[in-house]
């Protein structure tokens, strides 16, 4: 963690609606004058989409489960490194992933690539990530082998072992964690609307990740300051035949608060419509009401990150 140098790491599986949180934060760092640097998770995946397409074929054909939400797939002690370069000087090594047409186009690179790893450029207030593994902690992790046939002799095929703790530089972590039924309805409909795959091919995926998800991307709940989940009011019980999403009307927000002592819970009854608490620690917001629940919840955090910062750099 660090005062001169925060980090905001937004982090849950692929679908979970982690975009949706990074863009109402751009516009709070707005409005508030902060200066972000915004990192994406995927530039820390191990392989571009040609090389885990072979390397998935090859794990098919062992039987062995492969995804990219476990350590196989991933720069975890990358990340864990730029995370704590970021906390001591503002900046870290980093790269970046072209998901889409678009950003291909302006990162220069083919649709599924890589940049190539850089500095990040200093100057940010503080840093925001959005990803996956924003909160991972793993005492041991492995690094298996893969057919040298399918990859350059530039990609690492060594197996190694270390321990990850990329949740302790985190200085505010945020998880979505939606209903899984409704995640997993979220996933199928996002996958079939971009043309990414077939429904099938989308439930397989669900299928094939599922012990990753379990080790690695669930734990993190456990860590996070503030938990958010979308829990559907309309049956979602086969989430495999669901013709559409539940809208955020049909749903409702618990937001679980890890420190409750740090909010203020009276002030912010007040300024969220038909919010009540459930628990001292947990709060049941209208679903709709998730972006007004973002800034109310998490600008005053960002300015005390602010003050705390300026302070920092005063007694520097």
């Amino acid at each position: 963690m660090s005062a001169k140098h925060p980090i905001v790491a937004v982090t849950g599986a692929a679908g979970a609606g982690l975009s949706t949180v990074r863009h109402v934060f751009k516009e709070i760092f707005k409005r508030l004058g902060i200066r972000p640097a915004i990192v994406h998770g995927d530039g820390f995946r191990r392989y571009t989409e040609r090389q885990f397409a072979a390397l998935l074929q090859e794990a098919r054909t062992s039987n062995r489960h492969l995804s990219w939400f476990g350590p196989d797939c991933n720069h975890f002690p990358e990340l864990e490194a730029f995370f704590k370069a970021y906390g001591k000087t503002g900046s870290g090594v980093l790269r970046d992933y072209a998901h889409n047409d678009p950003r291909a186009q302006t990162l220069g690179v083919p649709v599924g690539e890589f940049t190539p790893w850089k500095p990040l450029a200093k100057g940010s207030d503080l840093l925001l990530y959005e990803g996956q593994h924003g909160g991972v902690v793993a005492s041991t992790w492995t690094r298996r082998l893969v057919d040298a046939r399918h990859f350059p002799p530039e990609i690492d095929r060594r197996v190694d072992k270390t321990g990850i703790d990329i949740a302790q530089h985190v200085d505010m972590l945020i998880g979505i964690a939606p209903a899984v039924n409704l995640e997993w309805i979220q996933k199928i409909h996002r996958d079939c609307d971009k043309g990414y795959c077939s429904a099938q091919e989308s439930v397989e995926t669900i299928l094939r990740r599922m012990d990753d998800y379990l080790h690695y991307i669930v734990p993190q709940f456990g860590l996070t300051d503030i938990n958010i989940q979308r829990i559907p009011l309309v049956d979602t019980s086969n989430p495999f035949v669901a013709r559409d999403i539940p809208t955020p009307e049909e749903s409702i927000l618990v937001i679980h608060f890890r420190d409750r002592l740090q909010h203020n819970f009276p002030r912010l009854l007040k300024r969220l419509p038909g919010a009540r608490m459930s628990r001292p620690s947990t709060m049941i917001v209208p679903g709709g009401k998730l972006k007004l629940a973002l800034d109310v919840i998490c600008a005053p955090q960002f300015e005390a990150m602010m003050l705390r910062r300026n302070e920092a750099e005063r007694h520097a």
